[in-house]
Formats: C-alpha cells, structure tokens, sequence
C-alpha cells in the first residue's frame, strides 16, 4: 500500500488530483454563498483557507513531484492545512451540535493586520452568517460534519503518502520484465 502511495507522489496525477479536489471544494463553497446565498460564518472562512491551503500543496506538488524536497514542501503544506481544518472543523461542528450563550465565534476574522483577506477579497472571506446556524445538510449530516469527514480523508492521505516518502521506489531491474 505504501508503494501505490509513493507511486503516486513521485507522479503528477497524484498532487494534480489533490488540486482538483480541494479546487472543487472551494469552488462548492462559493456556489454555497454565491449560487444558493448561504452565508458564510468566520469558521467557514477559517476553513475555505484551509482548503485553500491543500490546493496550493497539490499545485507545489504538480510543478516537480520527483524532487524529494518539493514532495516534502507539499506535504507539509498540504498536512498542516488539512490538520488545522480538520480542527477548526470540529470546533465548529461543536459550536452548531451544542449551542451555548457563552460558545460564540467572532463576527470578523482575526487576520493578520498585513494580510486581511475579508477586506481585499470580500466576495469571498467576508463573513456574514452564523457560526450557531445550520441552513445546510445532505444525507443527514451539515455542511460542517462532511468538511470533518473530507479533512479527515486529506489527513489520512497526506500522512500515508508522507509515510511513504521512506519507501524506496519501484525500479524496472528485472531482465525478463
């Protein structure tokens, strides 16, 4: 398993369909605020970065998979990133399960003073809902529970393949092969 892993790492599919997918997730949540008019809460701006993060891991990882210190810049990136959604997606799944007085998130995003993303980008770091609310659910579970599971799986991934960078690759030196 842990040579599909780094096969896979030494590969541009591999970081490529990493991209794709967080890419995906991000242009989902978008259509979320966008498309349906959901609004989005500091949390879920927390978490868009996150996801962000793990896309700009997959694009690292496109430009030179064969290079072992680019694979390590990317995985770092890209596990960093699905770790501390992963996080802020729990503490916001616990927010929304166990509404309290005293459990609230702030209405604008701490951002560094250099970086403040909610005024350059509006449009898409702004919050403007609730960290408490739930206005969406597929299959039984809110849009906060399925970024847990979706953070979880980047994790898991991230650390196998990281597991893997170890694992000597697949070397063609048989003679009848």
């Amino acid at each position: 398993m842990l040579r599909f892993f780094k096969d896979w790492s030494v590969e541009r599919s591999g970081w490529l369909l990493l991209f794709v997918s967080a890419t995906a997730l991000e242009l989902t949540a978008l259509y979320f605020q966008h498309g349906m008019e959901l609004q989005p809460c500091v949390m879920c701006i927390y978490e868009r970065i996150a996801v962000l993060g793990i896309a700009f891991a997959g694009l690292i990882g496109f430009i030179a998979p064969r290079f072992l210190a680019i694979r390590l810049i990317a995985l770092a990136l890209g596990l960093f990133s699905a770790i501390k959604g992963l996080l802020i997606a729990i503490h916001h799944m616990d927010l929304q399960m166990n509404p309290a007085p005293w459990k609230t998130c702030p209405i604008i995003p701490e951002f560094p003073q250099t970086l403040p993303l909610h005024e350059w980008l509006p449009f898409m770091f702004k919050p403007t809902g609730l960290c408490s609310e739930i206005s969406w659910q597929w299959l039984g579970l809110t849009m906060v529970q399925w970024l847990v599971v979706a953070f979880s799986i980047y994790t898991l991934v991230l650390i196998l393949v990281l597991i893997s960078q170890v694992k000597k690759s697949k070397e063609t030196r048989d003679i009848f092969h």
